[in-house]
């Protein structure tokens, strides 16, 4: 299966719907590296990106038979819908909590395998509070490294999800967490989660690498993968 998507949104009229839904990031007009800032306190609004991600994925023995490269394993899916608001979540987060606590379900695993969440995070007030509030409700005292890379590469919409699943996979492959840049005061509530600010962190320990991939959309809809180091054994 080719799985993936590619998005252009950076239009006039792109531009101007969101301008409309008063979603975007215009307090750093002047130092506009700066305006994506997922969790952090001045965080005000999204960027749009572009950008494409295309995985491939078939089963073990076929990659095996053409002697492809394995970056990763898909070891889990969930997903919900909480039909809460036209464009934003549920405050309390439970669409979220859901789509993550099926994906390990659907994985049979538990929150203390995972060592790292790629949040979908887009550095929106509501949405990254909502977000935060529902992994800290999931993985409770675990102490889970969390990042979102929106603050590198901005939006991209409708090939946001694709994109950052990449990052995830890399990062388990080589042991490395990507950084949420552009973090310089994390939002009071949720100073006690590790989001691997601006610069990148090694992945410590010795078990098996394992992460969970958050893509969120507007209406409430709400996908999880948990996606783990390739290893020949599991």
């Amino acid at each position: 299966m080719v799985c993936g998507a590619g998005e252009a949104p950076i239009s006039p009229l792109c531009i101007a719907g969101f301008s409309r839904l008063r979603s975007l990031s215009t307090s750093f007009n002047d130092d506009p590296q700066k305006s994506s800032r997922p969790f952090d306190k001045k965080r005000e609004g999204f960027v749009i990106g572009e950008g494409a991600a295309i995985c491939i994925l078939e089963s073990l023995d076929h990659a095996k038979q053409r002697q492809a490269p394995i970056f990763g394993e898909i070891l889990g899916y969930g997903c919900s819908g909480d039909a809460a608001h036209l464009t934003s979540p549920r405050e309390d987060g439970l669409g979220a909590q859901l789509a993550m606590q099926r994906a390990l379900e659907d994985a049979q695993l538990s929150p203390v395998d995972i060592g790292y969440v790629n949040a979908h995070a887009t550095s929106t007030p509501m949405g990254d509070a909502i977000e935060s509030r529902a992994i800290t409700h999931v993985f409770g005292n675990h102490n889970v490294a969390v990042s979102s890379t929106k603050g590198a590469h901005g939006h991209l919409l409708g090939s946001a999800g694709n994109l950052e699943t990449m990052f995830t996979i890399l990062a388990c492959r080589d042991g490395k967490l990507p950084p949420t840049i552009n973090l310089t005061d994390v939002s009071d509530d949720m100073k006690h989660l590790n989001f691997v600010a601006n610069t990148s962190q090694s992945w410590s320990g010795h078990k098996r690498r394992i992460a969970l991939k958050n893509a969120f959309g507007f209406g409430g809809t709400n996908a999880c993968l948990c996606i783990g180091e390739f290893r020949e054994n599991t």
